[in-house]
């Protein structure tokens, strides 16, 4: 076993150890005890700083998740960038460019950027979207150097940053997936980077429920809150869902059924660089596409050296968050499964769009 699978390895047992309270979260018990103190003294650190909205007169929305790892923040982003902007809004994305070396300023860039310099997230959502981004651990400087930028905007949304609380933010949503909060631990003894609590001081909750089916009481469960306080939060459930697979060197688009048919005869192999692999591969195979190899890589793998060389297959799928780092590799072979969001809920969108203008409003220097 190489470097690579084991580390794929570890991280899949670790996520199975969260699910539940085991010997391995009673033995971490102590350090999670103690991790939450930390964030308890944290919180009141940056309480008492009070780091106020400064030069920043436009609402700052955060979608955001306190389950470790992927959940699916990255595709509501898109979503909601896309939406948004249907009603009317000009956003602008901050994302903090995970495995990249910023440097002491922020990155800007729109459209095309190389996801070596940006990251492989923020790359896809402004591909995808078109939309003006700016990359730095330092999300307030991001904001501040964004509006500079693009004086156009009159949103900003944050990839991530729920417990970047150096952030000034209007709207928290979080996003979780069928995992829920897993053991409602907080790390290393559980998944969680803030307690089961933190729900019920966000706006809303989105669940992911595409990955499986789920009964009724299921659902229940993943879209209940531990405190019956939160009597504003907005709780809807999300799904995603493949809409189309895109030819990665030629462009060429083909839709579900069809593309089903094109490789009916053929040896497909789906490849995936993300926090959970077996969320796509269970997706391909929803679409009724025949897997003859499942490839597990750790999340944002770089793709500096190909790992589709050593592969037999005709068809090789990957993800957009992967394929947006893939673009120099010239493998024919190679297709990207695109997705499309969806709320359940119709008035969600309604719902957002009326808490933002609310903000904005009070936020305006007018």
């Amino acid at each position: 076993m190489n470097l690579t699978s084991l580390r794929a390895a570890i991280e899949k047992w670790l996520h199975r150890q969260w699910q539940r309270r085991g010997v391995w979260a009673w033995a971490m018990a102590p350090l999670a005890l103690l991790f939450g103190l930390i964030l308890k003294i944290r919180a009141l650190r940056f309480k008492k700083l009070l780091y106020p909205h400064d030069q920043i007169n436009i609402p700052i929305l955060v979608v955001g998740n306190i389950y470790i790892g992927g959940t699916g923040k990255t595709p509501v982003v898109i979503a909601l960038v896309k939406q948004l902007s249907a009603l009317g809004w000009q956003p602008g994305v901050i994302s903090r460019g995970y495995g990249t070396d910023i440097g002491d300023q922020p990155l800007l860039g729109q459209g095309s950027v190389d996801a070596k310099q940006f990251g492989d997230e923020p790359a896809l959502i402004t591909h995808e979207t078109g939309v003006p981004i700016a990359v730095h651990p330092n999300r307030h400087q991001a904001c501040l150097d964004l509006i500079t930028q693009f004086p156009h905007i009159n949103l900003i949304i944050s990839d991530d940053g729920l417990q970047h609380l150096r952030l000034p933010r209007d709207i928290e949503l979080v996003v979780q997936d069928a995992r829920g909060t897993g053991n409602g631990w907080l790390l290393p003894a559980g998944p969680l980077r803030e307690p089961v609590s933190r729900l019920s001081t966000v706006h809303a909750v989105l669940t992911r429920i595409d990955e499986a089916p789920l009964n009724a009481k299921k659902q229940s469960a993943l879209l209940a809150v531990t405190h019956h306080s939160a009597t504003n939060l907005r709780k809807t459930s999300i799904s995603l869902q493949i809409c189309r697979f895109r030819h990665l060197l030629s462009g060429q688009t083909q839709e579900p059924a069809s593309f089903v048919s094109f490789v009916h005869t053929l040896s497909v192999t789906a490849v995936a660089g993300i926090a959970n692999p077996q969320r796509f591969f269970a997706s391909l195979q929803k679409a009724g596409i025949p897997l003859a190899q499942a490839l597990a890589l750790p999340d944002h793998f770089s793709f500096d050296h190909s790992p589709f060389a050593s592969l037999s297959a005709d068809v090789i799928l990957l993800t957009g968050k992967d394929a947006i780092k893939c673009k120099a590799l010239i493998d024919d072979r190679l297709w990207v499964a695109e997705v499309d969001m969806t709320f359940a809920d119709p008035e969600f969108l309604p719902w957002l769009n009326h808490q933002l203008q609310a903000k904005a409003s009070r936020l305006s220097p007018d």
